[in-house]
């Protein structure tokens, strides 16, 4: 009996062979002619076949040979699914079976049933049990469909990849060649950079080898000069000591006419004709550089970026440019600031000279502060030392080292600048001042909608926020005049650079009503 059971069930297991894979139907399906194959081992044998030529006829029965104008519509064999599944539980559950169709793995964690389909609500494999008690309203796919879409996006998701990998590695070859480029392109520049500031420096060198050379010569010609004045004096002094001598021995002569026989042998000395003055005019002497040497500290100073701070001030510090209100009295303190602190170490106390002020311009006790009245003082003539424009001069004046002063104006229409002592005192012909229309005077004019920055007159308009308290540095030795806006934050204005050889005098021009106060430290 049990021979005959083992036959019968061996029977059983060869009709539920696939005749295409030649194991155990995996999700039978039935087609029209009857015969059952596994659903996957016939949707690729049908995709594997070629249709006649001409023809739409592609799909055969492997078993019988039929053939089908459309490609019949699979629907699994539930039934035959069921006995197919009976058939792996007793295999499984026999003795000295060698190992079970599916694995533990490929079972119904709950049921242990195979999994044959794939919810998409849960997303997860299921078996037959799960589909009737749990999944009956979800839409349900077999494995193999589910796995295609997956497989499929799958596919599409790891061909972008390899697209992005692509670009990202072609960016990566396009990084390190900008590296490269940018490595050769600054080295090369560095290269060139390094060379010119060489040629410069060298350039320099020279020009500065040059023009001390040429004011050691120039003082070596007018030092003999003033040598061979020195020997001709000096030859003469010596000749009337000589007859000197000869004379006061000649007036101590006891005897008449030993004196009258000597007076006439005693030569007259003669008088020395006028000596020229010997010239050394620094002015004269420098005057071929002195402009290039003003251009290049401008650019050395000013113009590289980070050399020295901006003219424009700080965008957060200004506002707009306001009319001025009316004079102020009384001069408020102002502020310090790091760079204030810093110029208030070289500070100077200055007092106007009266000899100079204009006779309209009224000095206060002290001479601290001028005021450009309507009328003239009594008794002030235009005469002498005294300026015709409205302006005048400080009694102090500078030269070598650094030197820092400041100013409170009452309005605009005010100059303040520095002078040699040879500033003209007329009125220069279609100017009402004469501060910075030559080369020995530099001037800031003050005006209600800037300010106007006048040497050798030429004006250079500047746009800046209006101070009424002002900061002047003098930097001798570096050629350096500098006017600040003293407010919140000191703000440099403007910068004049030049070669100064004359001590230099603070200098101002009022309009009429305008008042100029002097601020002094203890």
């Amino acid at each position: 009996m049990r021979a005959a059971g083992r036959m019968a069930s061996q029977r059983l297991e060869e009709k539920l062979v696939c005749s295409i894979c030649l194991e155990l139907f995996r999700v039978p399906v039935t087609l029209p002619c009857g015969h059952n194959f596994c659903k996957l081992c016939i949707s690729n044998h049908w995709q594997q076949q070629q249709a006649p030529a001409g023809a739409e006829k592609g799909y055969t029965c492997p078993d019988c040979r039929r053939e089908f104008e459309r490609c019949p519509e699979l629907k699994k064999n539930v039934t035959l699914c069921s006995v197919v599944e009976l058939a792996q539980e007793e295999e499984a559950g026999a003795p000295g079976t060698a190992g079970t169709e599916a694995a533990r793995g490929e079972l119904c964690p709950q049921h242990g049933r195979p999994l044959e389909l794939y919810c998409e609500e849960e997303q997860r494999c299921i078996c037959c049990v799960c589909t009737a008690r749990h999944c009956q309203r979800h839409r349900r796919l077999l494995l193999e469909e589910e796995r295609a879409k997956k497989q499929a996006l799958l596919q599409e998701f790891l061909e972008k990849k390899q697209e992005e990998s692509e670009r990202i590695k072609q960016w990566m070859q396009e990084l390190e060649q900008q590296t490269q480029s940018i490595k050769d392109s600054s080295e090369q520049l560095r290269s060139v950079i390094l060379n010119k500031f060489t040629v410069l420096r060298k350039s320099l060198e020279d020009f500065q080898w040059q023009t001390v050379t040429r004011i050691e010569k120039e003082q070596e010609a007018a030092l003999g000069q003033v040598g061979e004045n020195w020997s001709i004096l000096k030859d003469h002094l010596d000749s009337l000591g000589q007859h000197r001598e000869r004379a006061q021995s000649l007036l101590a002569c006891p005897d008449h006419r030993t004196f009258l026989q000597e007076f006439p042998l005693l030569p007259s000395p003669e008088s020395p004709e006028p000596l020229l003055p010997v010239e050394f005019d620094v002015a004269t002497v420098i005057k071929p550089v002195i402009e290039i040497l003003t251009n290049i500290s401008r650019l050395l100073l000013e113009d590289l970026p980070d050399s020295v701070p901006s003219q424009a001030p700080d965008p957060m510090d200004q506002g707009p440019v306001q009319p001025w209100g009316p004079s102020v009295k009384v001069v408020a303190p102002v502020p310090e600031c790091q760079l204030r602190a810093e110029l208030l170490k070289d500070h100077r106390n200055l007092t106007f000279d009266p000899e100079t002020a204009n006779k309209y311009l009224e000095l206060s006790k002290g001479n601290r502060r001028v005021r450009h009245s309507p009328s003239p003082s009594p008794g002030r003539q235009e005469q002498g030392p005294r300026f015709q424009p409205w302006q005048v001069l400080c009694t102090q004046g500078y030269g070598h080292g650094h030197h820092y002063w400041e100013v409170n104006i009452s309005s605009h229409m005010v100059i303040l600048g520095v002078t040699y002592p040879g500033l003209p005192r007329e009125r220069q012909q279609g100017h009402t001042f004469n501060i910075g229309l030559d080369g020995g005077s530099w001037g800031l004019q003050v005006r209600e909608d800037g300010y106007l920055a006048w040497h050798q007159g030429r004006p250079e308009k500047i746009q800046s926020q209006l101070y009424k308290d002002l900061g002047v540095s003098l930097d001798y030795s570096k050629g350096l005049l500098s006017f600040y806006g003293l407010g919140e934050r000191t703000r440099l204005i403007h910068s004049f650079h030049n070669v100064f050889t004359e001590p230099l005098y603070p200098v101002f021009w009022l309009c009429e009503g305008r008042v100029v106060t002097l601020r002094w430290r203890d």
